[in-house]
């Protein structure tokens, strides 16, 4: 079932958001070569409590940590260790919640880790696009299939593969609530977008193969089959009167 918010609801869903978003840059600004993951969840994790905010991501399901680190062709659902080091040329990408007054926020987004090559940069850039241009699609009247057909249609003129198995959704005092917003679709299919509606826009690009990897080991890190480099952005989006509002910037 969809819930649609009022303006005070989506207000709370911004102060989350805020929260997200200054922890998300302050992660940018500490990545650097020598680093472990989970240094940098910790730094997360003390902006969102140090808000009196939790971290949507603690516990969810078991996930055992604030946020969610995934280097290299790690796609999602990288969980934060001691053990990995952050190396010169990576790219990580970082996925973070937050949970205030009743009310969670997502975003991800992926940084590069010191000097990167220009493929990396280039994959990086290209998935903020196709975020952009999927939200672009995000007003009502408009259909899911809309979205979805953004992202694709830019992520695979680029030559890039976008995960299938993996997809946005609706966000409010639930993590993950309806609908789900897939990152490929055809227009004027699915659901029909309707003001008051919120949901987090998360395209996961791939430099090769859609096809990706559970780990069946750890239950949670999913990983390009073909382990070439994966990115990842993503904004909570309120579906206004006045257009798209992003909530986590």
């Amino acid at each position: 079932m969809i819930i649609l918010k009022s303006s005070n609801e989506i207000q709370k869903i911004r102060e989350s958001g805020k929260i997200v978003s200054e922890a998300l840059n302050l992660a940018g600004e500490a990545v650097k070569p020598g680093m472990t993951t989970w240094e940098l969840n910790e730094l997360i994790e003390k902006v969102i409590v140090g808000h009196k905010a939790r971290p949507s991501f603690k516990n969810y399901n078991g996930f055992p940590a604030a946020s969610c680190i995934s280097p290299n062709c790690i796609v999602v659902h990288g969980i934060p260790s001691k053990k990995v080091i952050l190396q010169e040329g990576d790219i990580v990408s970082v996925d973070v919640g937050a949970f205030l007054n009743g009310y969670h926020a997502d975003a991800a987004r992926t940084f590069p880790v010191g000097e990167i090559s220009r493929e990396a940069r280039t994959l990086i850039d290209v998935t903020k696009e196709c975020f952009m241009r999927g939200a672009a699609q995000a007003v009502a009247g408009n259909r899911i299939g809309d979205i979805g057909f953004a992202v694709q249609s830019y992520a695979e003129e680029n030559g890039y593969g976008v995960v299938r198995e993996l997809i946005g959704h609706g966000v409010g005092r639930n993590l993950h609530e309806d609908p789900d917003v897939p990152n490929f679709g055809n227009k004027g299919r699915g659901q029909r977008l309707a003001n008051g509606m919120v949901i987090a826009i998360e395209p996961m690009i791939n430099a090769g193969t859609a096809a990706v990897d559970f780990d069946k080991e750890d239950g949670w890190t999913v990983r390009t089959r073909d382990r070439k480099l994966s990115a990842h952005y993503e904004n909570t989006v309120a579906i206004t009167p006045d257009g798209p509002v992003f909530l986590t910037v």
